[in-house]
């Protein structure tokens, strides 16, 4: 698939079938977000991959939405702070950036394999930290669950490009 096609294609799935996801296809996507740049090359991430119900069933306590337990994979995406690059002027933590570009290399990959995913940023950090036994340094950063779908990407709507893009210095015309 051609770039500009996978990432207009790329939408939150929120409905999913109950066809499994081969291990195989599940270890292509996380080597596609392995393979992410990070600050300094620190690579502060971990992937949680969730796939048995029992700890399918315990990760959904932590968001409550019906599509969310019709998805067959979840990976918890982590930031390590003891393992992050700190930017030295203002102490700048890039653990959670350098998750979101790892993210994005998931589920672009995902896309590309013909899965569905969605991030979930709004769920109870505290309980999912509690629930996988995650130390204190290590935070997770967004749930993605992962499966077939029958959805339709909608139309996306976006800002016009002139109004994010400044040249030489921000302006607000």
């Amino acid at each position: 698939m051609k770039f500009d096609d996978l990432i207009t294609s790329r939408f939150s799935v929120r409905s999913y079938t109950s066809k499994n996801v081969d291990r195989s296809i599940i270890l292509e996507i996380l080597e596609a977000a392995r393979m992410a740049p990070s600050a300094v090359n620190f690579q502060p991430w971990h992937f949680i991959v969730i796939t048995e119900k029992q700890d399918l069933n315990s990760i959904h306590e932590v968001y409550h939405r019906s599509w969310f337990k019709e998805a067959p994979v979840c990976i918890v995406v982590c930031a390590d702070h003891s393992q992050s690059w700190k930017r030295k002027s203002d102490g700048k933590d890039f653990a959670d950036v350098d998750a979101a570009i790892a993210i994005d290399h998931l589920v672009l990959k995902a896309t590309e394999l013909g899965l569905g995913t969605c991030w979930i940023c709004n769920f109870d950090v505290e309980l999912a930290s509690k629930k996988l036994e995650l130390p204190a340094h290590i935070e997770p950063i967004a749930i993605i669950p992962i499966g077939y779908t029958t959805s339709v990407a909608p139309v996306k709507i976006r800002k016009d490009l002139s109004q994010l893009v400044h040249w030489g210095k921000f302006h607000t015309e």
